[in-house]
Parts: structure tokens; C-alpha cells; sequence
């Protein structure tokens, strides 16, 4: 993400004059000296002022640089290391669930129940193991993000040593007049040679300026990459608390059925009976959109159904991406765009609500989170507005209507369009779990492939048994 930078310095140069006219004059203690001892201090001068900079430049910024290459070549490798593991762990994950998959197409019967759990139990466990190591490239990351922090305050700390010695050298050289500087150089060859040393020292400032302000812009940068990958890092660790308690309630069930039915078929298919909830009560539940706001499943269905038809991405996957519980209860909905919002996206999000006739002080968009990510996403779909500007064409073509963020219908549209980008009108599990974790994270989206991700598909799988019960 980009954070805008504050103008601080102004230029330099030529044109606007004398950089400190206004400046006292420092006295010319030297002034009795020889005509010619007065030239050599002058290109003495500008020789010390050029090689001070070449050193502050070349010396501080080069230096680390080398350093971070060599690191990087170093973290390429346990990258590389890290996502073979998790290939791995992802095949054997997989494993399970299509083992899942095929006992739920047998039947409901005690022994698919009891084996469908030992898969499930087993496959979390596998997940948590893909968070652990999920933790561990975050907190790489994180590391590595802090040294390039570092070393970026020391570039700036060098680079603001060099540039207060140019400028007391060119405030020096500012003193003296043309007329001046010609006495001390009767030649002209001098003169212009003199005269152009002030000048090159002029744009060296001027560069070292521009060093500055692009330093401070990097800093941002990287103090934003910061923040994200210690939030994304205490997001994983939530989740894997949460699929640790998930073991420990699949194994209960476990030894629940076992008790219960004592391992009888007959026994097991009363349960089922009595655990069965009826398609009235599905349809009448209510349904929490991630963004804010109510609807009954049956409505959120039809709505999902609409866009699934326009995407291929299936009704129960634009449920589970919008159901609020899958986002563990974020708050996604109860700031205002002046303080949540990136100052990039504020034009965006002013023009959005001044075409749909919106009072953007009523708006309310996500919140940033507690480490200072920013926040401003809107409505159910919780697109920020640059990505709602990509999609909203897209959207009216489907509905058939000037679309707004915060309609039910356009949002649901704006879901499955981003998820069929991403790879989410597939069967695959995989590649639902890969389309989720990119809706919430972008290019992190390795961060949450077993986070987020699968949470949603999890979800899903949910919805697909309510909407068998009200369409069957």
C-alpha cells in the first residue's frame, strides 16, 4: 500500500536565488589574505564539500544495500524450503478431505460418522502444522522487515549529516558576490571554474534532498509492511487456537456418538433424526452479512444463487466469504472514511457516493485495525474503493443497475466476480480455499491460505448441507 508523504523540503537551485539571503553574514576573518591564497581556499573548499557528499552517499547507502542482498539470497532459500513443507502439508490436507468427501457420498451411517471425524481430526491437526509454519515465515518477515528499517534510519541519519555540511559550505560560498569571486580569480578561466563549483555544490544539495524525501517514503513503506505482517502474524495465531479447539470438539463428538449409540447403526440413525434441523427453520434463520447487516438465509441465498449463476462460483462460497463469523467478528463497519481510510482512496470514495447521491459523512466504512492498518472498506463485499472501481462495471452488467457498495444484491455480484478472478469457480477445494484467502489478503494471501482460507471453505461446506435441506 502507499502512504503520501508530506512536502517538506523545497528545492533549490538557480533560479529562486540565493538559498539563505536572509541569513546573517558570517564575518571574512580571511579577508587580508593573498589573492591567490584566496583561490586555492576556495577550490580546497569545494573539493572537501564534494567529497564529504561522495562519502555520505556512496559509503552509507551502498554498504547496506550489499548487506540486504545477501540476506535476501539467504531468504530466498528458506522460502523456498518453507513452501515445499507446505506444498506437502497441503497434499496430505488434502488427502483427508477428499477422503471426508467420499464418506459423506456413502451415506449418513455410524461408521462414515466416526470416520469422517478421525479424517477431520486428523486433517486440523496437519492445518495447525501449516500455521506453525505460516508463523514462522511471518515472523522472517517481520525480522527482516526491522533491519531494512534500521538500516533506512541510518540512510536518512547519514544523509541529513551531508546535507547540513553542503549547506554550510554553500551558505559559506553564498557570501561572496560575482564581483567578488571575480577579484579573487583575474583569469576567467578561474572564475568560471569557481563559479561552477558553487553550482555543482547547489544541485548536490538538491539531490541530497530528493535522497531524503525518497528515504522517508521507504521508511513508510516498510514501517507499513511492518504493521501488516504483525497483524497478519496475531490473525494466524487466533486461528490456530481456534482449529486446536475444533480438535478437541471433533474428538468429543467422537467419543459422544460412541457413547451414545454404543455402536449400533439403529441406535445412531435415531440420533440423526432427532439432530436434523427442518428446511422452515433454515430459511427463516438469519444470516449476518460481512459488512453489516441482516437478511434471512433464504434470502441470502436467492441473492447468492443470482450471482453464482453469472460467475460459476458456487452459492455456499459467496455465502461463507460473506457471513461475518468468518472473519471471526472483525469490525467492518463502524468508521468514518476521514479517519479509517487511506488518503489514496478518499477521492475514489468521494466520487463513489457523489454518483449514488450518498452523504459521505454517514457512510460507514471498516476501521483500521489495533497495529494502524488502515481500514475504509465498504458495505458487505468490503472492497476498498480503487477495487470497487475495478469491479463496478463488471457488476452493472449483471444487474443491470447503476451498482452501489452497500446494496445486498450488487454486493453479493461484486463477491463472485472477485472470487472467479481469483481461481473460486472451480470445484476444487484447493483452489476455493486459495480464491478466499486472496479475497481477504491479496497478494498476502499465503498468510491466510490456512487461516482465513479455510475457515471460509469450512464455512461453506456448512451451507451446503442448509441449502440441500431448502431446495431438496
Amino acid at each position: 500500500m502507499a502512504y503520501p508523504q508530506p512536502k517538506v523540503f523545497q528545492d533549490i537551485g538557480p533560479k529562486r536565488g540565493r538559498a539563505f539571503s536572509s541569513l546573517a553574514p558570517i564575518i571574512n576573518l580571511r579577508s587580508g589574505y593573498k589573492r591567490s591564497r584566496g583561490v586555492i581556499t576556495a577550490f580546497a573548499k569545494i573539493s572537501a564539500v564534494v567529497l564529504v557528499f561522495g562519502w555520505y552517499f556512496f559509503g552509507t547507502v551502498v554498504a547496506p544495500t550489499i548487506t540486504l542482498r545477501a540476506a535476501g539470497t539467504v531468504d530466498a532459500d528458506e522460502r523456498a524450503a518453507l513452501e515445499a513443507q507446505l506444498k506437502d502439508l497441503e497434499g496430505q490436507i488434502d488427502g483427508y478431505e477428499n477422503q471426508i468427501v467420499g464418506y459423506q457420498k456413502q451415506g449418513s451411517t455410524l461408521k462414515n460418522e466416526i470416520g469422517t471425524l478421525n479424517s477431520k481430526i486428523a486433517k486440523l491437526n496437519l492445518q495447525i502444522q501449516a500455521i506453525t509454519l505460516t508463523l514462522k515465515e511471518l515472523d522472517r518477515k517481520i525480522d527482516e522487515t526491522s533491519f531494512q528499517i534500521q538500516s533506512t534510519e541510518s540512510s536518512i541519519v547519514s544523509h541529513r549529516d551531508a546535507l547540513a555540511t553542503l549547506m554550510r559550505n554553500l551558505h559559506m560560498t553564498e557570501q561572496e558576490s560575482l564581483v567578488s569571486i571575480f577579484l579573487k580569480n583575474p583569469r576567467l578561466s578561474d572564475f568560471f571554474a569557481d563559479l561552477n563549483g558553487v553550482l555543482v555544490l547547489q544541485n548536490n544539495v538538491r539531490v541530497t534532498i530528493e535522497q531524503i524525501s525518497d528515504l522517508r517514503n521507504q521508511l513508510e513503506e516498510e514501517q507499513g509492511q511492518l504493521i501488516i505482517a504483525r497483524s497478519d502474524a496475531q490473525t494466524a495465531n487466533i486461528y490456530q487456537e481456534v482449529q486446536r479447539k475444533a480438535v478437541d470438539n471433533a474428538k468429543a463428538e467422537k467419543n459422544r456418538l460412541l457413547t451414545v449409540t454404543k455402536g449400533q447403526e439403529s441406535k445412531y440413525q435415531s440420533l440423526l433424526q432427532q439432530t436434523k434441523v427442518d428446511a422452515a427453520k433454515i430459511r427463516s434463520r438469519i444470516f449476518q452479512l460481512l459488512g453489516g447487516g441482516e437478511l434471512s438465509f433464504e434470502d441470502a441465498y436467492q441473492f447468492a444463487k443470482l450471482a453464482s449463476g453469472a460467475t460459476g462460483v458456487s452459492p455456499s462460497l459467496i455465502l461463507a466469504v460473506l457471513d461475518r463469523e468468518s472473519a471471526l467478528g472483525q469490525n467492518v463497519g463502524r468508521c468514518s472514511y476521514t479517519t479509517a481510510m487511506s488518503p489514496s482512496n478518499r477521492p475514489i470514495f468521494l466520487k463513489i457516493v457523489a454518483d449514488l447521491n450518498l452523504n459521505p459523512d454517514l457512510m460507514m466504512v471498516s476501521c483500521p485495525n489495533r497495529d494502524g492498518a488502515y481500514g475504509g472498506a465498504m458495505g458487505p463485499a468490503q472492497f476498498i474503493p480503487s477495487t470497487w472501481n475495478l469491479y463496478k462495471d463488471k457488476v452493472a452488467k449483471v444487474t443491470g443497475h447503476t451498482p452501489s457498495p452497500w446494496n445486498n444484491a450488487d454486493a453479493f455480484v461484486a463477491t463472485a466476480l472477485y472470487l472467479k478472478d481469483a481461481g473460486g469457480a472451480s470445484d476444487s477445494i484447493t483452489a476455493q480455499r486459495t480464491a478466499a484467502a486472496r479475497y481477504y489478503a491479496g497478494g498476502n494471501w499465503r498468510r491466510y491460505l490456512w487461516t482465513y482460507g479455510e475457515a471460509v471453505v469450512s464455512r461453506a461446506r456448512q451451507f451446503e448441507k442448509d441449502i440441500e435441506s431448502i431446495t431438496s
